[in-house]
């Protein structure tokens, strides 16, 4: 297992504007380069480091490689109903989802429900990010995105499934409930960050050299065998998220992505619903309540500590980083620095 490497903390603001200029030099539009800070900044601010700061650089690179097109733009492939088919363009990521998130939404308020699904686009980052977005405008989200194949099917050694992230995303005053999860136990990005911070996997996480479950993230990510959540059940869900994927974007699945040193070319899929079009809408926030409040109810494992909603603590760490700063490992922020 590696040494934890030194970290700093940095202003919220400071490393926006460090991204924002990033950006411009690379040839973003201006609106666009700020967006895309913007997102870069929440997601580290928010606590997911292995989305936001600690990817910054690789997004760097893969534009300067040609894979992103800075100011690629979604273009609209074919509409049916509540539904429609663009082609993402090799736009950047995170500006593609955040344009999708919207327009699902915009759909949904016409319709009850829409859906939007995105063939040729780049990978997301966070995908919770875009639960956040539409949950704050009073829709429920559900999305996914396939990725290259980086997961072996349960039972199997060699990786032929995508971890293919589900977020689902629900308003809860003036915050959300989202769920934002891998189909491996583990995240690439999560199992990067602890071993840069030196640390073992809280649980197993995947298999190493010798064919045995491990909590050393150097293992498995040398390996490329995480564990699928859940064991064969999110190896199914992996396969199933990777059809609708491709069927519904008229885009790629894993096995036609191939490379995962680019991960380009991905299919999404943004299906929006709006609460106040429900009949029980004047008693959904109570029953969001009384639920939270069951859970809040339970019994903890440690005594020191409470059982969660999936996104709580974000709240928390969004404050605390705001405060204090976003922590950082320090090479890594110094090589930001130098692009």
């Amino acid at each position: 297992m590696d040494k934890p490497e030194e970290q700093i903390r940095i202003p919220s603001d400071q490393m926006k504007a460090e991204f924002f200029r990033i950006l411009l030099r690379l040839g973003f539009a201006t609106e666009r380069a700020y967006k895309c800070a913007e997102i870069f900044t929440l997601n580290s601010l928010e606590g997911v480091y292995s989305h936001g700061v600690y990817r910054f650089p690789r997004f760097v690179k893969h534009v300067r490689e040609g894979y992103i097109k800075p100011n690629g733009v979604p273009s609209l492939v074919h509409r049916s109903g509540a539904v429609e088919q663009w082609d993402g363009n090799l736009g950047p990521g995170p500006l593609n989802a955040s344009f999708a998130t919207d327009r699902a939404t915009e759909i949904a308020a016409e319709n009850g429900i829409g859906l939007v699904s995105l063939a040729n686009t780049n990978h997301w980052m966070r995908g919770g990010t875009y639960g956040w977005q539409a949950a704050r405008k009073g829709y429920v989200l559900i999305c996914w995105t396939n990725t290259c194949p980086n997961m072996p099917a349960w039972g199997a050694r060699d990786p032929r499934l995508g971890n293919n992230p589900l977020i689902m995303a629900v308003p809860y005053h003036n915050e959300a409930i989202v769920l934002d999860f891998a189909m491996s136990q583990f995240s690439y990005g999560k199992m990067e960050t602890y071993r840069k911070n030196g640390k073992k996997l809280p649980f197993k996480g995947g298999f190493n050299a010798e064919n045995k479950l491990t909590d050393d993230p150097a293992e498995i990510l040398n390996t490329w065998r995480p564990l699928p959540a859940g064991y064969w059940k999110g190896s199914g869900l992996s396969l199933v998220l990777d059809i609708l994927a491709a069927v519904l974007s008229g885009g790629l699945s894993a096995h036609q992505i191939g490379s995962c040193v680019s991960e380009t070319n991905i299919s999404q899929v943004f299906i929006a619903i709006q609460l106040k079009s429900l009949h029980n809408f004047p008693a959904i926030g109570q029953s969001i309540d009384l639920i939270i409040a069951d859970l809040h109810g339970s019994e903890p494992e440690n005594k020191n500590s409470q059982v969660r909603y999936p996104g709580e603590n974000i709240v928390t760490l969004r404050n605390e980083n705001l405060k204090l700063g976003i922590p950082v490992i320090k090479d890594i922020w110094d090589r930001i620095k130098s692009l």
